[in-house]
C-alpha cells in the first residue's frame, strides 16, 4: 500500500467517545476509532467500578459495556457484565474453610434474563448440609431480588451498592459463620425482546408437535 493510500485511510477514520449508560451518569468510558459508525456498533469496553466512581477500593470490580447506539461523535453503551477480579477472589480463599458458590439464571421484573453467581466464604470448614443450606439462601435471595427489581435496579443492588451480597450474608451467617459474601459475576443473557422472541418460537414448536387427529 502506498504512503498516500495509508494517509488517506487514516484521514477517513474518526474518534468516537464511549459513553456509559444513564445508570452510570453517562460517564466517559474511553474512545474508539473507526472509519464508519456502523463499525463501532457492538464493540465492547471493560473498565473498573473504581474508574467510574473514583473509589479505588472498587477497582476489583470489572464492568463490561457494549455499544448499542452511535451518533456523530459519541458511542452510547449498555451494561452487559460484571465480574470480580480473579486475584481478589483468590485472596478471599482460606485453607480449612469453605467456598460456596451458585449460578442462578433469573428473569427481572422488566423481562431481562440475567445470570448471577454469588459466592460465600466461611470462617472454617462447613459440612455438606450447611453448604447446601447456604446455597439455598443464595438462590432464594437472588430469585426474590430479580422478581422485585428491574434490570437496572438489580445491577445497582448486586454490583454498585452491594445490597444483595449484604442481605445474603445476614441470612446465611445464621447457618454457619461467614467471612464474606460477594456476587462474583453478573451477566446479561437476553433483553426483553430476545426473551419474547424465544418464548414465541417455543410456542410455535410446541404447536407443531401436537398431533391432530381427523375425525
Amino acid at each position: 500500500m502506498s504512503e498516500r493510500s495509508v494517509s488517506k485511510q487514516k484521514r477517513g477514520k474518526r474518534w468516537y467517545t464511549l459513553v456509559a449508560p444513564e445508570q452510570f451518569d453517562r460517564e466517559e468510558l474511553g474512545k474508539t476509532m473507526a472509519d464508519e459508525p456502523e463499525k463501532v456498533d457492538g464493540r465492547t469496553i471493560e473498565v473498573t467500578l473504581g474508574d467510574l466512581t473514583g473509589d479505588q477500593g472498587a477497582n476489583n470490580t470489572k464492568l463490561t459495556f457494549k455499544v448499542n447506539d452511535v451518533s456523530s461523535d459519541s458511542a452510547y453503551t449498555e451494561f452487559i457484565k460484571h465480574e470480580l477480579a480473579r486475584d481478589y477472589l483468590r485472596s478471599l480463599v482460606r485453607r480449612g474453610a469453605s467456598k460456596i458458590s451458585a449460578s442462578i439464571t433469573v428473569l427481572t421484573k422488566d423481562d431481562y434474563r440475567v445470570q448471577l453467581q454469588p459466592v460465600a466464604f466461611t470462617t472454617k470448614k462447613a459440612d455438606r448440609s450447611q453448604e447446601q443450606a447456604i446455597r439455598r439462601v443464595m438462590i432464594d435471595y437472588v430469585e426474590e431480588a430479580a422478581e422485585d427489581r428491574t434490570f437496572e435496579e438489580l445491577v445497582d443492588s448486586a454490583v454498585v451498592a452491594g445490597n444483595l451480597s449484604s442481605a445474603i450474608y445476614g441470612e446465611a451467617k445464621t447457618i454457619y459463620p461467614l467471612r464474606r459474601v460477594e456476587v462474583q459475576k453478573l451477566t446479561l443473557e437476553a433483553r426483553p425482546e430476545e426473551v419474547a422472541a424465544e418464548e414465541e418460537a417455543a410456542v410455535d414448536v410446541d404447536e407443531e408437535d401436537v398431533a391432530v387427529e381427523e375425525a
